[in-house]
């Protein structure tokens, strides 16, 4: 794993398409108990070279229940967006993640976590990756049933504080899902401990 992670923070693939130099962002280890995949580092991520060193990472481990401390244990937690440098901004926000990364890094990632319990597929680009067709009409059916993706995947919204408004019109999400994922994280992070 210690290779594998050296080399995908020393891919430059795609640099010829990112805004900045090629800075890679990643955590994981062979013992992770939960996948996160999300979508790409933006900027402020980028910058500080730290997974989810933002607001929405904020919010994210409020959704999870837990402290940084805990969210930084590569023990516990593999952070793993489908593109691991800033791709830019476009008119309404960061690009997509390249389309480079996933492909070339998931497989060798996901077949050195040895022992993982559940992954978190955070916005659109992670579901589509990986439920496929699988797949509801839109992110909020999607996430809204996540049960049948249960017990290998739970598809959640992106937690940036610009869905608060989303969270506000599908108050379901707050009292049942972020329940369930809590008390799935905590037995986890329980069992780790």
């Amino acid at each position: 794993m210690h290779k594998l992670l050296l080399e995908i923070r020393n891919c430059c693939v795609c640099k010829d398409f990112l805004p900045n130099a090629p800075q890679p962002i990643i955590q994981a280890s062979t013992t992770s108990k939960i996948i996160i995949i999300g979508q790409a580092p933006g900027q402020k991520v980028q910058n500080s070279g730290i997974p989810w060193d933002d607001a929405s990472g904020d919010n994210l481990r409020e959704w999870l229940g837990v402290s940084k401390q805990t969210f930084y244990d590569e023990k516990i937690f593999a952070l793993i967006p489908m593109g691991f440098c800033f791709p830019g901004t476009g008119k309404s926000g960061d690009l997509p993640p390249r389309p480079e990364c996933a492909p070339l890094w998931h497989p060798q990632l996901l077949k050195s976590v040895t022992d993982v319990k559940i992954t978190l597929l955070i916005g659109q680009y992670a579901q589509n990756y990986y439920l496929g067709n699988r797949c509801k009409q839109t992110l909020t059916e999607t996430v809204k049933y996540y049960e049948e993706y249960l017990p290998g995947y739970l598809p959640l919204p992106h937690p940036s504080p610009r869905n608060n408004i989303w969270q506000k019109k599908n108050s379901w999400f707050k009292e049942s899902l972020l329940q369930v994922l809590q008390e799935k994280v905590k037995s986890l992070v329980d069992d780790s401990e």
